[in-house]
């Protein structure tokens, strides 16, 4: 998905960096909580000998509970599912209350729900859906989850360009990516609400960012062979204007950023949370970055470095970031980066 090709100029100006400067206008008042969990429940790794320690939990191998005929005891122990997709549950706690919110569902219809058994989550506890983007490998989950749900209603917001088609072009040929479909997912039950523009939830402490200003010199998007039909023709889609990710003011930490797949770039991403919020700090970033591949390898320097700037005291980076852009974060960042892995809760809290 990340080869590089080359654009027109036309192509080239569409993902040029929008300038913005100065804070918001209206600026958007997140409320602080006092405790943040996040656990990813999909992402493209698990690794059952990662161990726990204050900031992160880690799932290892379960009891040996699987029926397998090929052992002694006609049983086996198994870990969690891993796949080229991404899933989180975030918990939010302001005094006494709590509230969990579902961002995306990984790419399979059986990942998410799966991991959320083995870790014992019941789902239908969830009190609403956030979705990243449009991409299937954020979304295949849904299917699950709706089977979870039965009859009851979930607000899922989104944006409105997820129902976008798109695909990928390459030297083999073309491939047109799964597109959701708002009538499946409402009659799924799902109650789909679109937003652009910012959205607050859960009593004004979690934030949708909504569309991404693109305001820096290195973070130009998709490549040229990442193409969205337009009603008329197919045409490059460099930013994937869907792309959100969701900010909480941790009270006395500053804010923490969970991405999807990041496709606006992780330092535009986080400077628009700045921006929007006038909160500074950013205390952690978790999910995907999107810095694998030859196309986005040369963005890894200046990223990093500009991350490196922010300081954050938890990085997570998953998913799509890319195993380059791992290993350079790690380094840069040694007592901040943590490996993700499926079945991992990371721990935030004010005191």
């Amino acid at each position: 998905m990340c080869d590089s090709t080359n654009a027109t100029p036309r192509e080239a100006a569409e993902s040029a960096p929008r300038a913005v400067e100065g804070a918001a206008v209206d600026p958007i008042s997140l409320v602080p909580v006092d405790e943040v969990r996040i656990t990813t429940l999909v992402d493209n790794t698990f690794d059952a000998l990662l161990t726990s320690d204050a900031r992160a939990t880690r799932t290892g191998f379960g009891p040996a509970a699987t029926p397998v005929g090929v052992f002694e005891a006609g049983h086996t122990s198994v870990g969690l599912m891993a796949e080229h997709g991404f899933s989180a549950l975030l918990t939010v706690r302001r005094g006494e209350r709590e509230t969990t919110l579902l961002f995306d569902s990984g790419l399979s219809p059986t990942a998410m729900v799966s991991n959320a058994d083995r870790l014992e989550i019941d789902l239908t506890t969830i009190q609403g859906v956030v979705l990243s983007h449009g991409h299937f490998d954020h979304a295949g989950g849904l299917a699950g989850m709706a089977g979870r749900l039965g009859p009851n209603k979930m607000p899922m917001v989104l944006h409105p360009e997820v129902w976008t088609r798109r695909r990928l072009l390459s030297p083999g040929g073309e491939y047109e990516m799964p597109t959701l479909s708002r009538r499946a997912l409402t009659g799924e039950g799902f109650d789909v609400i679109e937003r652009r523009q910012p959205s607050l939830l859960v009593d004004g402490s979690v934030l949708i960012t909504g569309e991404i200003d693109r305001t820096t010199d290195f973070e130009h998007g998709m490549p040229a062979h990442h193409q969205a039909w337009t009603g008329a023709e197919w045409r490059h889609d460099p930013l994937v204007i869907d792309d959100q990710a969701i900010v909480v003011h941790l009270r006395g930490h500053g804010l923490v950023v969970l991405t999807g797949c990041g496709h606006a770039g992780v330092v535009n991403i986080l400077r628009h949370a700045q921006r929007l919020t006038s909160v500074d700090r950013v205390h952690a970033v978790i999910g995907g970055l999107h810095l694998s591949g030859p196309a986005f390898e040369p963005v890894i320097a200046p990223t990093v470095a500009a991350l490196t700037e922010l300081a954050p005291q938890l990085i997570a980076p998953g998913h799509c970031t890319g195993w380059r852009a791992q290993h350079t974060l790690a380094a840069a960042l040694p007592n901040a980066w943590l490996p993700s892995s499926s079945g991992t809760t990371y721990h935030l809290t004010s005191t």
